[in-house]
């Protein structure tokens, strides 16, 4: 005892450390217990949000799914649904600059609950038309029109039909335009959609910064890259909840199938496109209970206490920022954030590379949100698939690619531990190899289906041009046909007919789906012109070529989706990165500011009506005026659609390339900044060496995450 208290003695009269050691221990358990609380309380969270990303995804990609749906139960063009799509981001811009700012300093977990009860809600309202209006209407021929009176196809004599029931027809129509006049259904759609964009408002910026602020720097990227993968999952339920009400007619429970005389195959089905919403509701409601119970901050982990920044941050921010991250305080005053509002403004837009990397991605979202939009008409129009097949295939095939790239993205970022030049070369990477891919889907299209005075002449003759009078021909000179009209059969020679009546038709067998016309004038084979043929109801399959492209078609646009998706993660931790850390909210709101605005919304209404130019059979309303377009021209359709995102997402790699550079620049003009730094700090080192062994403070400061940030 004598011997161990004397070395005891002499031990710390030596000034050994020894009580450091202990306090050390002491500061190891209670950050051993601290790691613990901070990584429970940030996965809960984690989880938390990623359901809530799996509902705002489920909604939004089941609204992409019922585009076509919409249009055809409203009877509007594709521009205007674009315009309905683009609601969303107007909601978004209206309160997406006061959430991001001012969000960040109040409790952010309460917020993003309250935006998924606004975001429930406008779903709900979008469903709302289909209880309001009447029931659908299609243009169909009436085969029969009671128990007595037969019609045929080709009114030669309009003796042929009773006075009455022409009258009848005529007075109905009348009576449904006067109902229709005043009501306007789709708006409820539109304002329905509005409502999810402001609901959804605060779930990117707040939520992804709360991931940053308390997760462990190394894990955050993967964590992000673990939320935008289960958000992936969500559109995939979106896409095959979206086939699933394709199959069932719209009025399903309302109206008695068997009296339905149209199939999915027709270009005027319409499924039940208002119960997928129903559902999406439910989900956003049960999305947003957890965070009601979750606390406004956690505690930060052990590596970010002393530090407003991150290692990599430090090397890109050469301001001094201590000063300004002590006025943020928990309880500061709304006064004092607005103060500050138009400086934090200017101190971002000053930064080139968040400035050059924002316009990357405006124009790179232009390309990728107008595709996504109307990449089920595209199918659905070039290849010939139904609206249930379509968004069986996306979200089946196409969504599934998208969630693997985005986690392969964060997965890269963590074990390569790849910096903010990594990332931007990564991004940029697949990006570049992505649209490369693209441009080989040109040669993966079909021809246009033969539709007779359409693409077709009466006489087999392709490229007709005058299609209004391309209509009318010899063979059916003799009835009285309307060209407005979209009824269409398909004769035994293979050409479509846009209705009975231009076909020639003299007779009809049968009734609804299985009504079979006889003696059409105009249904002869080259070889015998003068023999009449029948026809059945609908159109007629594309080439036999068609099935082999779309084969290839979802080969390449799987590896184009993945190949796109890489680079989505390590965009993000690029924003996150190169921008101050009391900065991260506001800068991810006006990031996605910018992309609601200048992309989100103008991307489907340009694309639409740069589609909208591809038509050549449009429907007539019941009271008059364009309807929705019947046919395509699948030639032009290709080459718009494919053509508009080659060349916005060519654009966009200019300008990562230019990111890339100004990151380059930084690097280099900061690394010269901290050798001149390091010289002059050698002399004050030197001085100091004598205390430096015996000061804890010192050694602290002398490794202070800070110090670079102050260089």
């Amino acid at each position: 005892m004598e011997i161990s208290s004397k070395e005891n003695t002499r031990f710390f009269s030596s000034n050994t450390i020894l009580p450091v050691d202990r306090s050390s221990f002491k500061s190891e358990s209670s950050a051993s217990k601290e790691k613990q609380s901070c990584c429970g309380g940030i996965k809960i969270f984690l989880g938390a949000l990623s359901f809530v990303y799996f509902a705002k995804a489920l909604s939004g990609s089941y609204l992409k799914s019922t585009i076509t749906q919409i249009e055809r139960r409203f009877d509007i063009p594709s521009s205007l649904v674009g315009v309905i799509d683009g609601s969303f981001e107007i909601g978004n811009l209206l309160i997406i600059i006061l959430v991001s700012y001012f969000g960040a300093k109040l409790h952010r977990p309460r917020i993003i609950g309250a935006g998924c009860l606004i975001m429930s809600a406008g779903t709900f309202l979008i469903a709302m038309p289909q209880f309001l209006m009447g029931r659908y209407r299609y243009e169909r021929f009436p085969s029969i029109i009671n128990s007595t009176v037969s019609m045929s196809p080709c009114l030669q004599d309009k003796s042929q039909t009773p006075l009455s029931v022409l009258e009848k027809s005529q007075g109905k129509i009348n009576a449904g335009c006067e109902k229709e006049a005043g009501s306007s259904m789709w708006i409820y759609v539109l304002l329905g959609n509005l409502l999810r964009g402001i609901g959804e408002t605060p779930i990117q910026p707040l939520g992804i910064t709360y991931i940053d602020d308390y997760a462990i720097e190394e894990n955050a990227a993967l964590y992000i890259g673990c939320v935008q993968t289960v958000a992936i999952i969500g559109p995939i339920f979106g896409f095959l909840l979206g086939s699933l009400c394709a199959k069932l007619y719209v009025d399903i429970g309302f109206v008695d199938l068997d009296s339905v005389t149209i199939t999915q195959k027709d270009v005027q089905w319409v499924g039940a496109w208002w119960l997928g919403y129903l559902i999406a509701g439910v989900i956003s409601l049960l999305a947003g209970i957890p965070f009601w119970f979750l606390p406004k901050h956690l505690p930060k982990p052990e590596s970010r206490k002393d530090s407003t920044t991150s290692s990599e941050q430090s090397k890109f921010i050469t301001e001094d920022n201590k000063e300004q991250h002590k006025s943020y305080q928990q309880h500061m005053k709304i006064a004092e954030m607005a103060k500050d509002f138009l400086p934090s403004l200017k101190n971002l837009f000053g930064n080139p590379v968040y400035i050059l990397y924002l316009c990357a991605s405006i124009i790179q979202f232009n390309s990728l949100i107008g595709m996504v939009t109307y990449k089920p008409k595209y199918i659905e129009q070039q290849y010939g698939q139904t609206s249930s097949k379509t968004n069986f295939v996306i979200g089946l095939i196409n969504i599934p690619a998208v969630a693997f790239g985005i986690f392969s993205g964060g997965l890269i970022m963590k074990k390569f531990r790849i910096n903010v030049l990594g990332a931007a070369k990564l991004s940029l990477g697949s990006s570049f190899f992505g649209y490369l891919l693209l441009l080989s889907l040109f040669a993966m299209g079909c021809e246009n289906s033969d539709v007779a005075g359409l693409t077709v002449s009466y006489h087999g003759t392709k490229g007709t041009t005058d299609y209004e009078q391309a209509l009318f021909s010899e063979c059916n000179s003799g009835c009285l046909c309307s060209k407005n009209d979209w009824d269409p059969i398909c004769g035994e020679n293979g050409v479509t007919y846009i209705s009975a009546c231009l076909a020639g038709c003299q007779a009809s067998n049968g009734s609804g789906k299985n009504t079979v016309f006889f003696n059409c004038s105009c249904v002869g084979t080259l070889e015998s012109p003068s023999r009449s043929s029948s026809a059945v109801v609908g159109p007629c399959q594309k080439g036999n070529e068609c099935p082999k492209m779309f084969l290839y078609f979802l080969v390449i646009s799987v590896i184009t989706s993945y190949t796109l998706s890489v680079g989505g993660t390590p965009g993000y931790i690029l924003l996150l990165r190169c921008i101050k850390p009391h900065l991260k909210s506001f800068a991810l709101g006006i990031y996605t500011l910018a992309i609601r605005v200048l992309a989100g919304i103008p991307a489907p209404v340009y694309f639409g009506a740069a589609i909208d130019t591809t038509c050549l059979k449009w429907g007539s309303k019941r009271c008059g005026g364009r309807g929705a377009c019947r046919l395509y021209d699948s030639s032009a359709l290709r080459y718009v659609y494919l053509g508009l995102t080659l060349v916005l997402g060519t654009v966009s790699i200019f300008f990562s390339v230019a990111v890339l550079w100004a990151l380059r620049k930084r690097s280099s003009s900061q690394d010269e900044t901290l050798s001149a730094n390091g010289e002059k700090g050698v002399c004050e080192t030197k001085r100091r060496k004598d205390n430096f062994v015996n000061s804890d403070r010192l050694i602290q400061t002398t490794y202070w995450p800070e110090k670079e940030t102050r260089l």
